[in-house]
């Protein structure tokens, strides 16, 4: 659609956000077959649907099943979920690349200020082992940008990244570690060290190499094994285009284009209301040449100023590269 990146990052009010979602909803459905079909199925009324809170959400499962994408475009790249082995994974075409690179820059700049201003380390190995993951080409591109000699990926070599951490953190050189959780467990058991000047990001995900943990007893090993005071998060996932991240205690806030609601447990087109909790599902508006409105299998609750929790999964749902300790 022409305009639609500069349209969804200028949203500065809940009737901006609101017009936009539809005009992304009444696209969609004209626009992508499945999604199209999954409405009549429902039996939608698309001219009644007047708040974005009545707009149908995907199930996540459709990415497995469907090939997601809008008529007449082509993928420029197809991210894949990790799974578990012997799962069916996830299949992201995305058509427009660069609305991906703005979304994740712009909601970083969002939260974090300019990534000039970083060190950015990457400690993702199963990610990087594997391909095809959107976050590896997050990581990679904020590497890139922050233009520091030391940014850079880490794979299973945590000697060196232990010593390039207390090389940082003595200069108090703004630095992030972003890593998955089961590697962040590693590196403290062996090497725990003062790292109180660095943002330790996790992002979720045992990937089956360790036991799960609430997030409370994470945190904890993590606060005593590096001297922090607070671990962040990000939350994402293959089928989305955005990201929203925590600066502590677990509680998640999106940028403007990009909204959480909570259905209800056992009505899923029913929604919840702040502090209960149920399934999350997803609004994000740069994913317009995929699908903005995704139900996930994730459980979590809403706050005030668009922050959420997320507290587990539904039973029987693959495990995850996204946050999910259960709490």
């Amino acid at each position: 659609m022409k305009d639609w990146e500069r349209k969804i990052f200028s949203i500065n009010s809940k009737n901006a956000f609101n017009a936009l979602a539809l005009e992304a909803f009444n696209y969609q459905y004209n626009n992508i077959s499945v999604y199209r079909d999954y409405c009549n199925l429902l039996n939608v009324n698309v001219e009644s649907v007047s708040q974005y809170s009545q707009i149908p959400f995907i199930p996540i499962e459709f990415f497995k099943t469907h090939n997601i994408l809008c008529e007449n475009y082509t993928s420029e790249i197809t991210f894949s979920s990790s799974g578990t082995t012997g799962t069916v994974t996830s299949k992201h075409n995305v058509a427009d690349l660069k609305l991906y690179e703005s979304s994740f820059l712009k909601s970083f700049t969002y939260f974090f200020g300019n990534v000039k201003d970083y060190c950015i380390l990457a400690l993702l190995p199963s990610y990087i082992e594997r391909g095809g993951s959107s976050l590896v080409y997050m990581a990679d591109k904020l590497i890139s940008l922050s233009k520091h000699d030391d940014s850079g990926f880490y794979l299973n070599n945590y000697s060196e990244l232990a010593n390039k951490l207390q090389q940082l953190n003595k200069k108090k050189t703004k630095t992030i570690l972003l890593g998955v959780t089961y590697a962040l467990l590693d590196l403290a058991e062996q090497f725990p060290q003062d790292l109180s000047n660095i943002i330790i990001m996790e992002t979720g995900g045992m990937k089956g190499r360790r036991k799960e943990l609430i997030r409370d007893d994470l945190h904890n090993f993590l606060y005593n094994s590096f001297n922090v005071n607070k671990i962040y998060s990000e939350y994402g996932m293959t089928e989305l285009l955005s990201q929203a991240y925590s600066k502590g205690e677990g509680i998640f806030e999106t940028p403007p284009w990009m909204k959480i609601l909570i259905r209800d447990t056992y009505d899923p087109f029913c929604y919840v209301g702040k502090n209960r909790s149920g399934g999350i599902n997803v609004i994000d508006l740069a994913n317009i040449y995929s699908c903005c409105f995704i139900e996930t299998k994730d459980i979590g609750k809403v706050f005030e100023n668009n922050k959420f929790t997320v507290l587990g999964r539904f039973d029987n749902s693959d495990i995850r590269g996204c946050n999910l300790m259960i709490e």
